[in-house]
């Protein structure tokens, strides 16, 4: 590979929200991903007017993301299409399926306030977007419960680096609804660490969980629990 010969002194740049850098992008770990919602940013940023959004078409044009996906082994294509849906469940981006000139295309709008006003102008058919016909629009729903970085952060405290990884750690683990409720559990005990969680969630594996409890009291539920243990020898049941 060729040495990059560094940047010159006159280029363009695309801005990236702080949010993002802060809070999103520890949460992803596709590379693919990463790629395509950075395309995005740059493909909005530099169009003008009202709103700004950016198509599938113009994505699988975009001959620099297209190369860099190559390296997979699934078609560019389907990794960008995969990539979109991960990043619209994620909140970075949000998703219309509209009629342009008779056939569907996808386009792309980020989650903004004003883009979520302009959707809802859309929806509505006091928006029109050119070349696009508002009749036919429709919505793909995000992801309703916030997802389990968001909610250590609303909850709990900052998420650095290393929490992050520890919560990538527990997403393959455990289910994302233990997670949510050893989270709900830390706030509820005023215990709110890291460490705690990660404790609920550990004790919940080893004994297992009923109905969204788990199971401390076992010896409760097996009355010769102690006839058969180490000093069953010693005890005498009655």
């Amino acid at each position: 590979m060729k040495p990059f010969q560094g940047f010159p002194a006159s280029m363009d740049f695309t801005p990236v929200p702080n949010l993002f850098l802060s809070r999103l992008m520890p949460q992803i770990s596709d590379i693919a991903e990463l790629k395509t919602t950075l395309h995005i940013f740059m493909s909005i940023y530099s169009k003008k007017g009202y709103p700004r959004f950016v198509s599938l078409g113009e994505l699988l044009n975009k001959a620099s993301l297209m190369q860099s996906l190559n390296q997979t082994d699934k078609p560019a294509e389907e990794v960008v299409a995969n990539s979109l849906e991960s990043a619209v469940k994620r909140g970075v981006i949000l998703h219309l399926a509209a009629d342009c000139n008779g056939k569907s295309e996808d386009i792309y709008f980020l989650n903004t306030q004003s883009d979520r006003q302009a959707m809802e102008r859309i929806k509505s058919g006091e928006l029109n977007l050119p070349g696009f016909e508002s009749k036919a629009i429709s919505t793909t729903q995000t992801e309703e419960l916030p997802d389990i970085f968001t909610l250590y952060e609303e909850n709990i405290g900052m998420l650095t680096p290393i929490i992050a990884d520890e919560l990538k750690e527990a997403e393959k683990l455990y289910p994302h609804t233990w997670i949510r409720d050893a989270i709900k559990k830390a706030v509820n005990q005023n215990k709110r660490k890291w460490n705690y969680i990660s404790a609920i969630l550990e004790r919940w594996s080893a004994e297992g969980r009923i109905d969204g409890a788990y199971r401390r009291d076992s010896e409760k539920e097996d009355p010769d629990k102690y006839i058969k243990g180490k000093y069953g020898h010693m005890v005498r049941r009655r």
